[in-house]
């Protein structure tokens, strides 16, 4: 039991070192162009989330289609 354990632990680990890679100065800028942002217009999802929060009438409505009367 111990060496199946140890045996996932240490697949864990070298797949977790093998996604490891530094990025050449020339692809950068590629990377930081907004489209490959996590939240490209956060003042867009700022706004969402108010609209979610006002539908709910709490937060973390996101995922959720739902109605209310919207009068937050």
């Amino acid at each position: 039991m111990n060496s199946v354990v140890r045996l996932v632990a240490t697949l864990t680990l070298l797949t977790g070192l093998a996604a490891c890679e530094a990025v050449p100065a020339y692809q950068r800028g590629d990377l930081a162009r907004t489209e490959m942002a996590f939240d490209p217009d956060p003042l867009e999802s700022r706004l969402n989330q108010h609209i979610y929060f006002s539908k709910e009438a709490s937060t973390g409505g996101n995922g959720v289609a739902a109605g209310g009367c919207g009068c937050n």
